[in-house]
C-alpha cells in the first residue's frame, strides 16, 4: 500500500519520536540500522521529513534527528506520507490502472474506493506519540 520509502519513513519518525521522549537525538546511521534500512536511503528520507518539518535536524557535534517533544502528539501519520509519497494513496487506482475513475472503474473500483476513506481517516486521525508510546510500552515493535 505504501511506497517503500515511505514504509522506511514512518518507521524512522516512529523511531525518532520514541528517542525525543527520552531527549535523545539520533543519528542516520542509528536510524537506518534500526529501520533495517540502507543508509543512503535512509538519509534521503530523512531529508523529505525535514523539508516538510514533520522532524528536526540537529548540526553539531551532539546534533541529529529529533521531534520537538510537544510536536509528537500533534504530528499525524498523514503529515509522513504526505511527506514522502504525495497524496496519490487516496486517489490512485487499487490495480494500478493509469485511468481508473467513476465513469471509468477499474474492477475493484468501488470496493477500494471504501478502503481508500478508511486509510485517509484511520492516518489523519493517528498521531506519532500514540504509535512511540505503544513502542515504549512493549505492546508494539519495529522490528522482530
Amino acid at each position: 500500500m505504501f511506497s517503500k520509502a515511505c514504509e522506511y519513513g514512518i518507521k524512522a519518525a516512529i523511531f525518532i519520536a520514541t528517542k525525543s521522549y527520552e531527549g535523545q537525538r539520533v543519528s542516520p546511521k542509528e536510524i537506518a540500522s534500526e529501520i533495517n534500512s540502507p543508509q543512503a536511503f535512509t538519509a534521503k528520507i530523512l531529508q523529505a521529513l525535514v523539508r516538510n518539518n514533520v522532524i528536526n535536524s540537529i548540526k553539531g557535534a551532539y546534533g541529529g534527528f529529533e521531534i520537538e517533544k510537544h510536536r509528537i502528539a500533534k504530528v499525524k501519520l498523514a503529515e509522513i506520507v504526505n511527506a514522502i509519497d504525495g497524496d496519490s494513496i487516496y486517489s490512485g487506482c487499487g490495480l494500478g490502472l493509469e485511468k481508473c475513475d467513476e465513469n471509468h472503474p477499474c474492477p475493484v473500483h468501488d470496493k477500494f474506493k471504501g478502503v481508500r476513506e478508511e486509510l485517509k481517516m484511520m492516518l489523519e486521525n493517528t498521531t506519532l506519540e500514540e504509535l512511540a508510546l505503544n513502542i515504549k510500552s512493549g505492546t508494539s515493535f519495529l522490528r522482530v
